[in-house]
């Protein structure tokens, strides 16, 4: 439930209306807006009548919430959410940020070319694996903490900053000090111990969709995070499993416009995990942009028929670059900064 204050409330005034609720047994977020001031009241609201609350001669309007996703609803929260880190504003009105870089570290060299190549063609931040969640455990998992001081190594060349994946709670004060954007994948997703974990860290969390996650469940890990008190969520949708057998995964681009309008969080699109082909990572980059998002999650890597993992879905620096080429030109078009 929300409650919005009239214009020109005392604070006094507002206090007494915290009060007020708090001594029926419910929590308040109090979001202060330019001309008025919104409580979210969290709890069991369904006892709470509604005409009762606007009895107060402070009240404006009472709303109802029907989704379970308080803090991450756009209903309590108007104002689009912005995560910057470095140079990049991610969720940023009429901004398109690009992350880029390979599946996974595999050594000083390759993450250093990557690096260089994709800053060169635009890219914002450096993508990076160390920890890798693989399907079968005979693949390669990894460089682990050895990719990670790569990762580091490549940001110090380049100044991109760096996003990986986390796996374990274990890792979070790792993770803490050395990366800029922590990702948590698809298959961890609804890890509740990860995610509460998360809650405590001050750094941003890129949240990817799971493979078979319904919107408001992906919105309800998100709400996890921000329950704990991280405001900075990304989410990402990455593909979702459905019937359809050719494609690695189904894109479902419906969720981007539908996430915006449910959520204040920025929402990027992964086209690489989408479609596990890399020939269709252009035209579902265009489309992401086209339907909203705030941006692009793309592996790059420099020779990808000999990468440890994804290599199929990969684009080389060449292909990258006429991507981001592409995406500047429309989105020039369209009043966007890519």
């Amino acid at each position: 439930m929300v409650v919005i204050m009239k214009p020109g409330t005392t604070e006094s005034d507002i206090e007494k209306m915290i009060s007020y609720v708090k001594d029926m047994g419910l929590d308040v977020m109090v979001n202060k807006g330019v001309d008025c001031t919104v409580l979210g009241l969290l709890g069991d609201t369904s006892r709470i009548d509604p005409d009762t609350l606007m009895l107060n001669i402070h009240v404006d309007r009472v709303m109802r919430i029907a989704e379970p996703f308080k803090k991450a609803s756009r209903k309590f929260h108007p104002d689009s959410t912005v995560v910057r880190v470095g140079d990049a504003e991610i969720g940023k009105e009429k901004t398109f940020t690009v992350i880029a870089g390979p599946c996974s570290v595999e050594s000083e060299e390759q993450i250093i070319e990557v690096a260089e190549s994709v800053k060169e063609s635009g890219a914002k931040l450096l993508r990076g694996g160390a920890f890798k969640p693989r399907t079968s455990p005979y693949s390669f998992q990894g460089l682990e903490l050895e990719g990670i001081a790569l990762l580091k190594e490549a940001k110090e060349k380049t100044g991109l900053p760096i996003v990986t994946e986390i796996m374990s709670p274990a890792m979070v004060e790792t993770f803490e000090e050395s990366v800029d954007i922590i990702q948590v994948g698809a298959r961890n997703m609804q890890n509740f111990d990860l995610l509460k974990e998360l809650g405590k860290s001050s750094k941003p969390i890129l949240l990817k969709r799971g493979l078979s996650s319904t919107i408001e469940e992906w919105l309800m890990s998100a709400e996890y995070i921000l329950a704990g008190g991280n405001s900075n969520v990304i989410l990402c949708e990455r593909g979702i499993r459905t019937f359809e057998t050719y494609t690695r995964n189904t894109l479902d681009l419906s969720a981007i416009p539908a996430v915006k309008r449910l959520s204040h969080l920025p929402v990027i699109v992964d086209p690489s995990h989408s479609a596990g082909m890399s020939w269709m990572v252009e035209p579902l980059s265009l489309a992401a942009m086209a339907v909203g998002a705030d941006g692009l999650i793309v592996e790059v890597h420099n020779c990808p028929e000999k990468a440890l993992c994804d290599g199929a879905q990969s684009l080389n620096p060449g292909q990258f670059k006429n991507l981001m080429q592409k995406l500047k030109g429309i989105g020039s078009n369209l009043g966007l900064e890519v």
